[in-house]
Formats: structure tokens, sequence, C-alpha cells
């Protein structure tokens, strides 16, 4: 029997006696881990749940939340976690349209997560972030060994939702090779080994934190400080214990902001890693006159996990993502033609290998869109190849906004304010932010003789919208600027709101 995740990540746990996880209230050996994950598995065969079937996971970050990832593998349930600050109708979604046989949420979303589990024939269980719930209840009866399910390399191992400019989320599949081979990638083009404590403070509902950080601290043999989110205070509280930090520009922006970051304190430092988001050249002089470090950016996304990065041993260029990894071929293309361009003209990213996805779930139309048949996947990034080979992100086909390292697509906001009395259209668009890299701004038009408040409309659109994509500043405006087509010109919108966060 083989199961190419669990056999890498999980198994050889079993017998480590050492710490693997260290937060801030107790210390948990691979051995212990290993265990929990499954006893949790157990518990979803008790449940039902068959290798194939989808579970959907709304829960705090935790060990437990982390062993129940590892608990999927072990059963071969595809895993689907979901961003926390998602709304019920959000997550009502998500349910259906994967067909998930489990939700399993927070104690303190039964009651308005349980009508829509039940609504789409889901069976649900709780789990916080301490360890407790009925999920854990259950697993606490079960036997600490378990026999792994065999899965193959092309099996799915996860789905993650990455919206459309629609506002309809499409679920990217990802196969157990897709995840294995590029964690093996990212471990040894970044040096990771036994040795190594990372600095886990970032979210596991999403690539970055689950299958780049978790993942390659697991594969590795290395120990994780695995804490449930990022503040300046528990940084510094750690990091004399970390010898590599992966992060978001967000968290290097906020520790920039306190004296007590500095040299001394990052000297015994290996690694600092950041993505997600863009990182302003001007963060990147700051950290490395700060602390002599110099941070390593690198390039993905949720269909094609790491594509590039910049070397580790080499010039860490600011303002590129690097080189592709071992394994990826990257060129840029016309956006309209899908034809190759000469090195240093700015066009359409498309990339293929071990790490791109397998499509999107029950939605082969949008596959066919963006993954072409020869296997290369149209990114909808714009970006440059320098004459060294550097790789540059300078711009996004489509309007996708990334603040604090979350993306937002501007057409399910719009729909929400569209809706709203007095409103006759609005344009949502992301500009420069200080902390979170881009600051979501609503510009609306109000319908003649009508007057519309920002709070009012904040207030309305609030219930039904993650907290993240809200936005934080709006504009009300007499029309809209359009071209001769009627196309509204966003990039307009943003030049002239370009320093709505300025500081």
């Amino acid at each position: 029997m083989t199961n190419p995740l669990y056999d890498a990540l999980i198994a050889p746990q079993i017998d480590r006696t050492a710490p693997l996880l260290l937060t801030d209230g107790a210390e948990i050996s691979g051995a212990e881990f290993a265990a929990m994950a499954h006893r949790f598995a157990h518990a979803l065969v008790v449940l039902g749940l068959e290798p194939g079937d989808r579970m959907a996971v709304q829960i705090q970050k935790s060990p437990a939340a982390l062993a129940l990832y590892g608990a999927a593998l072990a059963a071969g349930v595809v895993f689907l976690p979901l961003n926390t600050a998602y709304t019920p109708d959000e997550v009502a979604y998500f349910v259906e349209n994967s067909g998930a046989v489990l939700l399993v949420c927070d104690p303190s979303a039964s009651e308005s997560l349980g009508p829509v589990a039940a609504h789409h024939g889901a069976a649900m269980q709780t789990l916080d972030g301490s360890g407790e719930g009925s999920l854990a209840l259950l697993a606490a009866e079960q036997p600490g060994s378990f026999d792994p399910v065999d899965r193959g390399r092309d099996d799915l191992a996860a789905i993650l939702y990455t919206s459309g400019t629609t506002g309809r989320s499409k679920g990217a599949m990802l196969t157990q090779a897709n995840l294995l081979d590029n964690a093996q990638v990212l471990v040894d083009e970044w040096r990771f080994t036994a040795d190594d404590t990372l600095l886990h403070m970032l979210p596991i509902f999403h690539t970055h934190g689950l299958f780049v950080a978790s993942n390659v601290s697991l594969l590795s043999g290395g120990r994780m400080i695995f804490l449930p989110g990022f503040s300046v205070d528990r940084a510094l509280h750690w990091l004399p214990q970390a010898t590599s930090m992966m992060g978001v520009p967000t968290f290097y922006t906020r520790l920039l902001d306190d004296a007590r970051f500095d040299r001394a304190l990052t000297g015994h430092m290996r690694l600092f890693t950041s993505g997600s988001a863009p990182l302003l050249a001007e963060t990147h002089r700051q950290f490395e006159g700060r602390t002599g470090h110099r941070i390593l950016e690198r390039y993905g996304m949720t269909e094609t996990n790491m594509s590039t990065s910049n070397p580790y041993e080499g010039e860490r260029r600011a303002g590129t993502v690097g080189f592709p990894l071992p394994g990826v071929e990257l060129k840029i293309t016309d956006p309209e033609t899908g034809a190759e361009l000469p090195q240093g003209t700015a066009g359409m990213i498309e990339v293929r290998g071990h790490n791109v996805f397998k499509g999107y779930w029950q939605m082969p139309e949008k596959t066919a869109e963006e993954l072409r048949a020869d296997g290369f996947f149209i990114t909808g990034d714009i970006g440059v190849i320098d004459a060294d080979g550097y790789v540059s992100i300078v711009g996004r086909e489509k309007d996708l906004i990334i603040s604090g390292g979350y993306n937002i697509y501007p057409k399910e906001i719009e729909l929400a304010l569209d809706e709203q009395p007095g409103v006759l259209e609005s344009a949502v668009i992301g500009v420069p932010h200080p902390d979170f890299g881009e600051g979501v701004v609503a510009v609306i038009v109000p319908e003649a003789g009508a007057s519309v408040s920002a709070q009012a409309l904040e207030a309305a659109i609030a219930p039904g919208l993650a907290r993240f994509k809200q936005p934080k500043r709006y504009e009300i405006i007499p029309e809209l600027p359009r071209n001769t087509m009627g196309k509204v010109q966003k990039n307009l919108l943003r030049e002239q709101f370009k320093d709505s966060f300025a500081v």
C-alpha cells in the first residue's frame, strides 16, 4: 500500500519523540502529532467518509487542525480548507459545489452553519482552537494507530477555492503529486533540514500556510513554532528560537515598525521568505538595513503552488520573484494569441510542471479556458523576464486585489454594492496601502437624486462578505470613466485614488 503524501509527511513522525510543534502552551512531539492524526482518521471512517469524499473545514488554526489535515491524507479524504472569515452564505456555496460529505466548523458557528450542512446533505462536526469539540470527542475514543488507505500520485489530496472575476469561486483540484513534488523542490531549493525551526504564523486555509510552510517543515523533519496568527509581540518572543520564517509583506512591515526588531534579534536566523503579495522594494531595503538579511521572495498561486523563487544562494533581487523552480517551465505569451514573446517583453505568465493543478472541480469549461491541452496554465498575471532571467510580476490581466496576502475579486463586492438602494453602479479597485500591500476602495455612482453614505453601505454589505473583502474606503463620484466600448477604465480610477492610503 502506498500513500505518497502520508508516507512523506505523517509516517516519519510516528516514532519521533522530539518536539514537532511548539505552541504558546505546549510542546507536541512527532509521535503525539501522528497519534492525533490517526485518531482523527479513525473518526472520519466512523463518520462514514470514504476515500475521495470531500471534507470542508472552517476552523481556527491549531495543532489539532493540522492533525485533521494529516487525518485526511491517511484516510484518503479530499481536504477542503476554508477561510475562517467566510460567512455562512459563502460556506454554503463551497459545501454545495464540492458535494462535501462533512463540514467541520468551530463550535461557536454550529448554530449558523448547522442549517447549511443539513440543507446540502453534509454531516457536521465541531473543533475549536483548543482542539476541543464533537470531532475531538469522537477521535479521543479511537486508537492512535491507523493503516493509511492506498492513494496514487494522481489522486486528489485537496480542493482549494479561488474566486473568479464573476464572483463565482472555482475549486482548484490539487493532487498528491502536485503537493509532494512541489514541497520537495522547496525543501531542496531553500535548504530546509531537520535542524530547522520554522516560525509559522500564517493561516493554514490556503496554499502558503498549509502547502508551503507546513508541508515543507513536515517533509524536512524540522520543527514548527505553530502560532494561531501574527502579532509583533508574539513574533519577537519566538524569533530567538527560530531559524526560518515565512510571511506575507504585512508581517515584515509591522516588524520594521517596532524598534525591538533588530540585527541582534535576527542574527541566528537562516532564512526569511515572503509571498502571497508583492513586497515593496523599500521594504526589502529597510529589512536588509535593519537585520542584515535579504528577504527571499517567490511566486505562486492556488492553482500552481510555487512556480518561481529568488535564489537561496545568489542575488535575491528586489522587485522580482526570481527564477522558475526545478521542474517548472515558465513562458511569457501574448494574452490575445498565446504566442511566446521575446525576452524582456511583458505579457501573460504561463507555467507548466509538476506543480500545476488538475483542473477546476466540476468546471470543465473553465478548466479548458485556463489550462491548455499541452499542460501550460494561463495564470492571469502579466510578467516579464529580464536579461538575467529574473521574473517580475508587472500587473494582472484581471482586476484581482491582493490585500494582506488575501485574494479579493472586485466583482463579488460590486454585485453586493449594486444591490443597495440608491446605488446606480460601483467599481471596486485596489490601490497601494502601506500595511496591506493593497487596500480595497469602492467607487460609487448614486442614482439620480439619491443620497448614499459610506456608513450605510458598509453596514449593508458586511453580513455577506468576509471582513478582508470589505472596502476600507468609499468614494462617491457622479460617473465612472469609460472607454469608447463602454468598458469601465479602472486604471484611471486607480490613478485617481492611488493616494487614498498615503501616509
